[in-house]
């Protein structure tokens, strides 16, 4: 597994036609490697795309690109997906089993943005067959970051990040040794709430949480931008992309969103990857790699941009990014019940079950739970990730209740 060298057998033939499957195809990552992928057809055959449940857009998507194989993860949308693609010669299946076929067809890369738990399975069987994994699925690392990485090592697979910090770390190390590291740092851009009071924050509205001020995404990744879990997550993942403790990860809020993210090394020399909000960068810096492809994201211009600003996060306000550092650093499941119980508390939150503070209060009292039932532990295969994944679910919504009582 590389996470420095380009691919020998590609950096002489950068501009040969490749082939990719899509997991996740109809979500925002999906549209913006679609987006990418039009532009240039000719250099990319696409084989095969998968969606949860939307079939009606998963059908158009794999005619609009050419597919070969087209699955949905729910089984109720097999016949309409089907029926959709009669005609195609795109062959069409469903349910978890058919995710997993769509990874393990022959592609040379395979774009993990399917979001949640349900990644896992489907990323992890790309990266066992030595595939190329545009990873944007954060809880393949979250939940079994140990367990997926070893994978990828032993397999010989490539992990490219797509999240914009982590891509922005991976090019600001390239060309240099890993041992001269000093530390990364992490760019948040405070989401909704930067500026808010806590009594501001307590009474969130669900739409208050969705207005992100810079980036464009699903509602669960814009829930995590709005209470920093999702900084707190990126911080598990850089641990397990880079090799790095958690004493060598920092988080910076930068209200801009420009400087996506930092290397310091041991000489304090400072490298940062700067550009537009725009996930067109980082996406299409993994579709073209090692080479890089003239993308349609907006230009840079710093004199219009002005001033780039930088503070410390308030974890009094933000708990969820000291909750996240916590279980990091306690090691084992920790991580993968944190992420099991945000994924319970954001989906409350969403439905108006639960109060915007009530997310992390949720997530910490599932961690302190399982604690106390000896759940964290080390897994050993992608099963027991997903055992542990599934109590914590049981767990959390087992005590959303009173925590929905208390933080009202």
């Amino acid at each position: 597994m590389s996470l420095e060298k380009p691919n020998n057998q590609l950096a002489g033939a950068a501009f040969e036609r490749r082939s990719v499957a899509l997991l996740g195809a109809t979500g925002s990552i999906g549209a913006s490697t679609i987006d990418l992928i039009k532009r240039d057809r000719d250099r990319y055959e696409v084989v095969a795309v998968t969606a949860n449940k939307n079939w009606a857009a998963l059908a158009a998507l794999a005619r609009e690109v050419g597919a070969r194989f087209a699955a949905v993860g729910n089984p109720a949308g097999y016949a309409d997906l089907k029926e959709a693609l009669v005609g195609t010669g795109i062959e069409a299946a469903a349910g978890e089993e058919a995710v997993i076929e769509a990874a393990q067809r022959p592609s040379q890369w395979v774009i993990g943005a399917i979001t949640g738990a349900a990644g896992l399975k489907p990323t992890l069987a790309a990266v066992e067959r030595g595939a190329i994994v545009a990873l944007a699925n954060k809880e393949s690392l979250v939940c079994a970051g140990g367990l997926f990485m070893r994978c990828a090592a032993a397999a010989g697979a490539t992990v490219l990040p797509v999240d914009s910090e982590h891509n922005a770390l991976y090019q600001a190390m390239s060309g240099s040794r890993r041992e001269d590291v000093r530390r990364v740092i992490l760019t948040a851009s405070g989401g909704p709430f930067r500026t808010a009071g806590a009594a501001a924050i307590k009474t969130a509205t669900v739409e208050q949480a969705l207005r992100h001020p810079n980036w464009s995404m699903g509602p669960k990744v814009t829930i995590d931008s709005a209470t920093l879990m999702n900084k707190g997550l990126e911080i598990i993942e850089a641990h397990y992309l880079f090799a790095l403790p958690s004493s060598q990860i920092d988080v910076l809020v930068h209200p801009q969103s420009i400087v996506h993210s930092l290397v310091e090394f041991c000489d304090s020399s400072v490298i940062a990857q700067l550009g537009t909000p725009d996930m067109r960068i980082p996406i299409a810096y993994c579709l073209a790699w090692p080479a890089r492809l003239a993308g349609p994201a907006p230009r840079l211009d710093l004199a219009r941009t002005g001033t780039l600003t930088f503070e410390e996060p308030d974890l009094s306000r933000f708990p969820a990014l000291r909750l996240a550092r916590r279980a990091l650093e306690e090691g084992g499941t920790a991580t993968t019940i944190l992420n099991a119980a945000n994924e319970v508390a954001v989906s409350e939150f969403l439905a108006r079950r639960l109060n915007f503070p009530g997310i992390a209060a949720l997530v910490e009292e599932t961690l302190d739970a399982a604690e106390r039932r000896d759940w964290v532990k080390e897994p050993e295969n992608v099963e027991e990730a997903l055992f542990v994944d599934n109590n914590a679910r049981f767990l959390a919504r087992d005590l959303l209740p009173e925590i929905a009582a208390k933080a009202s």
